[in-house]
């Protein structure tokens, strides 16, 4: 999942942008409310952590820019302000939550988590196709019931396939949501991380379920059905 981060704090947008990383999250950080916005005009996000005392335009008014622009992503706001009117406020702009400074860096990730697990934005955990389970608050992956290790990288990108199970998922969008702003679109990353997945997810004998659909993307799911004998792509995903 891709994140913005706004937090115009190095110290705390340090600490936080690590922290979101090593849960696979893909983060990218703004220094004022200008900058946020204009993040958020060129990238897709799945979440935006905003801080409410940043440059202007401050927290408040990126938010209701955001909803004013159409955006839906999930927002939880920051703020070192703890009056009820100021928490009123965000959310009258349409921020989705609200955490005060200081806060243990544990709830932020369980706000997070409770927030992509909303029906308005993304699926509940754990997410299962056939016999492959993902439990997005653990961050483990089993087949069978037998855990399959995975990097940080290729646990975010197995994730956001299984979100989008049963649908064909481009190159631009896994870039998109899995990976920052400094991804190279002409690297073969994204394919040699799918390979990856599919070696880890589709051992010898099993039902492959990591699908590629030639010049369009890739697809987590059950075996397409087929009629008659399968043509030797099937092997190897392709559908």
């Amino acid at each position: 999942m891709r994140v913005l981060l706004v937090e115009d704090d190095s110290r705390i947008a340090r600490f936080v942008a690590k922290g979101l990383r090593e849960h696979s999250y893909a983060v990218d950080v703004a220094g004022s409310g200008e900058e946020a916005l204009y993040q958020a005009a060129i990238n897709s996000y799945d979440l935006v952590v905003l801080d409410v005392m940043i440059p202007a335009p401050d927290g408040f008014a990126v938010c209701r820019e955001l909803r004013n622009s159409g955006q839906r992503m999930p927002i939880l706001m920051l703020t070192a302000r703890d009056a009820v009117e100021d928490r009123i406020e965000g959310l009258d702009r349409g921020a989705d939550d609200y955490l005060t400074k200081p806060f243990e860096f544990r709830e932020l990730l369980a706000r997070l988590r409770a927030l992509l697990r909303r029906p308005t934005t993304l699926q509940s955990a754990p997410l299962t196709i056939a016999d492959l389970v993902i439990d997005t608050r653990a961050q483990t992956v089993t087949r069978s019931g037998k855990a399959i290790e995975m990097t940080t990288k290729e646990y975010a990108l197995v994730e956001f396939l299984a979100r989008n199970a049963g649908r064909v998922v481009g190159r631009a969008e896994i870039a998109e949501h899995v990976w920052d702003e400094e991804f190279d679109p002409f690297s073969n990353l994204i394919e040699v991380y799918i390979n990856r997945i599919r070696r880890k997810i589709e051992p010898q004998g099993s039902e492959p379920l990591l699908h590629t659909r030639r010049g369009a993307g890739y697809m987590l799911s059950k075996a397409p059905q087929r009629s008659g004998r399968s043509d030797g792509r099937r092997a190897n995903g392709d559908v």
